[in-house]
């Protein structure tokens, strides 16, 4: 039994179909490879419960995690962490009280959460960053910053919607083949979206191609 399933992903628009179904092995990286406007995204939505499926396939949508089925459960509830393109941090937070947003919401005391998220940082090269302010990061700094806060809270999978194609090539490479290394380390299931090859060549377990 694969540690991640999904089953009858479908979302139309007026010009793109989206009919899927994956499974991962646990400790693996995939893949969503395909051009902008394919339905990529939206898959991860689905998977997160950040979105619905069409409305006559809602209940045919299967979502197993950990031999547990997940697609009814509110997005809090999944077990499952996201990374935005933009990095989605909270620009009123300094780094430190960014990474420890997600352990505290777990109900951890802010006291341990704060020293927690600040022995954690120094394994994403973020050491002496805890009183930084986001606006004061680069692009690379701020994706750091917000895998660090998606992986604290140990999430059973990871969901990468397009992290580094914002970022210039070289920056993209470097942080792609950083990704690929703590996902060894750490251990952590992902499914990661991007429309660049070479970037889901070097990083992936498996690739699933969309097409337009």
């Amino acid at each position: 039994m694969s540690y991640f399933s999904v089953k009858n992903i479908h979302k139309t628009w007026e010009t793109v179909t989206v009919d899927f179904s994956l499974e991962c092995e646990k400790g693996s990286m995939t893949c969503l490879l395909g051009p902008s406007g394919c339905g990529k995204s939206t898959v991860l939505n689905i998977i997160s419960g950040l979105e619905k499926n069409d409305p006559e396939y809602e209940t045919k949508l299967e979502i197993e995690l950990d031999g547990q089925r997940i697609e009814k459960l509110p997005p809090r509830q999944r077990g499952v962490g996201m990374v935005f393109q933009s990095g989605a941090l909270f620009n009123h937070m300094n780094v430190v009280n960014n990474v420890a947003y997600g352990l505290i919401s777990q109900g951890m005391r802010k006291k341990e959460a704060l020293i927690k998220a600040s022995a954690y940082l120094p394994e994403f090269g973020l050491t002496d960053f805890d009183k930084r302010m986001p606006q004061t990061l680069s692009g690379g700094e701020r994706q750091r910053v917000a895998l660090a806060r998606t992986l604290i809270t140990e999430p059973k999978l990871v969901l990468l919607d397009e992290p580094l194609s914002a970022l210039d090539a070289d920056l993209r490479r470097r942080l792609a083949a950083q990704i690929r290394e703590w996902q060894k380390k750490i251990g952590f299931t992902a499914i990661m979206v991007t429309h660049d090859v070479n970037e889901a060549e070097a990083i992936a377990d498996k690739i699933v191609r969309f097409s337009k």
